[in-house]
């Protein structure tokens, strides 16, 4: 395939425009390893990136955080022509042609084998969403997170890393508190294992209140601002929070007391660099320990290139749940 279908941002002056064009090979950046893409996922950050320029390093990009699909070519001798893989993270879609397109060049320092047990499709389900889902299980429990220790909640629970951090956490046996602005989605969550589902509303932090009833053995928390500020005040005594992501706001406003209180720990979760030889682990554990029972029922939403756009609008302003994977 030498010519091949991308979607490609770029800027001229200070308008910026996304539209899908017909490339080369010859188009693709410099790498070791050039890849005939089988899906892309469809993430928060490529919203910020596609439709507000935010993280873009220089233009013209081809957005998509996240890839899965078959090499085609390889200078470096790990990688073979047929080898099924998966590249997340670094600067791909940032600094580096993404995901968003038919083919992919990339280093092969960022590419992954896709896991036994694992199809290319069940690895785009997950996808960045899912890795930093299973990066945030990992560390509460790292931290001494146990099923029998109490619910644990999980903000922003439609989105792509609470729903799947939702399934994950209730195959494992804990009591899953699910929180969504949604009021129609209370089914679907409850399908992902969620056994109680309430607002957003009643866990955002309105009056700076430092410590509150301790309710939260444990939180994913992809959401921060004013939502991180009311978990932290009610984690129970050597609770944890995991924060791994931006959506309500990068501001947090907390005091000393709940951590010398109640010993609890803030926990921040890395998925861009975080390190190779432990991201293969988790992603081996994705695909068994870790792996969700819903990456093939209506957690998943599939769309074209051509769809694309009207999704990432929709994902900045909170319109879509689950997984959304683009089909190459």
């Amino acid at each position: 395939m030498n010519t091949f279908q991308a979607m490609v941002l770029d800027k001229i002056g200070d308008e910026t425009k996304l539209e899908v064009k017909q490339l080369t090979l010859e188009d693709l950046p410099k790498g070791d390893v050039t890849i005939r893409v089988a899906y892309s996922s469809v993430n928060f950050k490529d919203g910020l990136v596609a439709m507000q320029g935010q993280f873009v390093e220089s233009y013209p990009l081809v957005p998509g955080i996240d890839l899965a699909g078959t090499v085609t070519d390889s200078t470096d001798e790990r990688f073979k022509p047929g080898d099924e893989v998966i590249v997340t993270s670094y600067q791909l879609g940032t600094g580096h042609f993404g995901g968003f397109s038919e083919m992919a060049r990339v280093p092969s320092e960022w590419v992954v084998p896709l896991p036994k047990g694992l199809s290319l499709k069940e690895a785009m389900v997950l996808g960045t969403a899912g890795l930093t889902a299973a990066l945030s299980v990992q560390r509460l429990e790292d931290n001494g997170l146990e099923p029998s220790q109490g619910p644990v909640l999980v903000a922003g629970a439609t989105g792509g890393v609470g729903s799947i951090a939702v399934n994950i956490l209730a195959k494992r046996g804990y009591e899953v508190v699910a929180s969504t602005g949604k009021a129609n989605e209370e089914a679907f969550l409850k399908k992902l294992g969620a056994k109680q589902v309430i607002n957003r509303n009643d866990i955002i932090d309105s009056d700076q209140t430092p410590i509150r009833e301790e309710k939260w053995a444990g939180a994913i928390d992809p959401v921060g601002g004013k939502t991180l500020q009311y978990i932290l005040s009610t984690l129970k005594y050597d609770g944890s929070v995991a924060t791994c992501g931006l959506t309500g706001g990068i501001e947090v406003s907390t005091t000393v007391l709940p951590y010398i209180s109640r010993g609890i720990n803030w926990l921040g979760i890395d998925s861009v660099e975080f390190p190779m030889t432990k991201r293969l682990q988790v992603w081996n554990r994705l695909a068994d320990d870790l792996k969700p029972t819903s990456l093939n029922d209506e957690l998943v939403n599939e769309i074209s290139l051509k769809e694309l756009p009207s999704v990432l609008a929709n994902i900045l302003e909170g319109k879509v749940r689950g997984r959304t994977l683009v089909k190459l």
